[in-house]
């Protein structure tokens, strides 16, 4: 399982440039780096001049970087239940689906079927954090790949975050409504046509739900993930920080540092000096009410845009990089901005064996499974299955496999 590094904040205060500048470290340190974004915008595309798309796109002239830009919208009708077609036979009239038999309710259960009919058009079947709930799903997809060794997320502005977390509550506010619907209208047509349609609306909610809780759980574990909030030195920016890294505390999100970007230069100017006397203010400010470090960034004399700019931007954040070693770690880095990164894969060769060992904290034996397919050895984490590269081809019978100390190791036989 990869690390997940997330950085947050207000829109224009710099998340893409250090989002996108610590890939770029981290893959010349030698790690096998997914930079994802989340924003419509097509920002990190820009920042690192390379046209991603909706699936890992290696980016040239960084050896291990891949860039990818997710699109929720797309990813809808897999992520969310279909519940417009469950509904289908009440889209002009509540009673439609039940024929001559509309005439069987009496007025006050007429009037309850429209009430939560009208609810239902009206939020269209879209949920607060959907966008968000979609994004983060389709994020975990690549985190619990042991491929990667480090994901970095460019999230969208901190508000739609903090909506994606509160969702598991507003699923049940708002099923809530959808399955009065179908007790009202239940009855009838179970004795009809059976309870299948409605079980399986339910059972949908729920999944949806549950998948949602799991995202939340991953995002809360240190051991997996890092919260860095990213500002500029202004007040709007200080006062969303502050209210940000409580909301996200309550969360129990590991927020582990805040950066402060565009910090005026100390110059010979009585205009800059102003300037800069005014944000070292915010910057205490924020360094007296935040629980974590605070670090600046000064304002660069130009746009921070390209991979050579990228790179002396994460000098300033991380100091020089430096080829990692090849075992899982956790391994400390960074300068100003620092994280705890380890591998996601470690290879070695033992007698006759190739020994693989994954990363995967906070996972339990029932969350794994193994089988092979034409000598391709496959691990599924949570049901989502990943395939695991080895020297030989593998059968899964042979391969030997314990999980201890949140690694799982497997010894596969070597073709003699």
């Amino acid at each position: 399982m990869a690390r997940l590094l997330l950085f947050g904040g207000k829109g224009g205060v710099g998340k893409t440039t250090t989002s996108a500048s610590t890939a770029v470290w981290l893959a010349d340190s030698g790690l096998r780096v997914l930079l994802v974004s989340s924003d419509p915008a097509h920002s990190t595309s820009d920042s690192l001049g390379v046209d991603l798309s909706s699936e890992p796109t290696p980016v040239v002239g960084v050896p291990g970087l891949f860039g990818l830009e997710l699109n929720p919208e797309a990813k809808l009708s897999t992520f969310m239940p279909k519940l417009g077609e469950s509904l289908s036979g009440m889209s002009s009239s509540p009673f439609a689906a039940f024929g001559g038999l509309g005439g069987m309710f009496d007025q006050s259960a007429k009037d309850e079927i429209q009430s939560i009919k009208e609810e239902v058009d009206s939020s269209e079947l879209v949920l607060p954090g959907l966008d968000e709930a979609i994004a983060f799903d389709e994020l975990l997809k690549h985190v619990e790949n042991p491929s990667w060794d480090v994901i970095v997320f460019d999230t969208a502005p901190t508000g739609h975050t903090l909506r994606f977390l509160s969702l598991p509550e507003l699923i049940e506010a708002w099923s809530g409504r959808l399955l009065r619907m179908m007790r009202v209208s239940g009855g009838i047509r179970s004795m009809l046509f059976g309870r299948k349609q409605s079980d399986a609306m339910k059972e949908e909610l729920e999944r949806f739900r549950r998948r949602v809780l799991h995202v939340r759980r991953v995002l809360s574990d240190p051991s997996t993930t890092s919260f860095t909030l990213v500002t500029i030195p202004e007040r709007m920016g200080v006062n969303e920080t502050v209210r940000a890294n409580q909301s996200l505390s309550e969360y129990d999100l590991p927020v582990t540092g805040c950066l402060v970007n565009r910090v005026t230069p100390e110059l010979d100017h009585p205009f800059l000096q102003r300037r800069r006397s005014e944000e070292q203010g915010h910057i205490s400010e924020l360094e007296e009410t935040l629980d974590i470090p605070v670090t600046t960034m000064e304002l660069f004399d130009s746009e921070v845009q390209g991979l050579e700019r990228l790179r002396t931007y994460g000098r300033l954040l991380y100091g020089e990089p430096s080829q990692l070693a090849e075992d899982l770690g956790p391994y400390p880095v960074g300068d100003r901005l620092n994280h705890s990164i380890h591998r996601g894969t470690y290879v070695e060769q033992g007698d006759g064996v190739e020994i693989i060992h994954l990363h995967f904290p906070g996972l339990e034996r029932e969350d794994l499974s193994l089988r092979s397919e034409e000598g391709i050895l496959y691990v599924g984490v949570n049901g989502r299955e990943h395939a695991i590269p080895t020297t030989s081809p593998a059968k899964s019978t042979q391969v030997k496999a314990k999980l201890e100390n949140d690694v799982l190791r497997l010894e596969v036989p070597l073709e003699q």
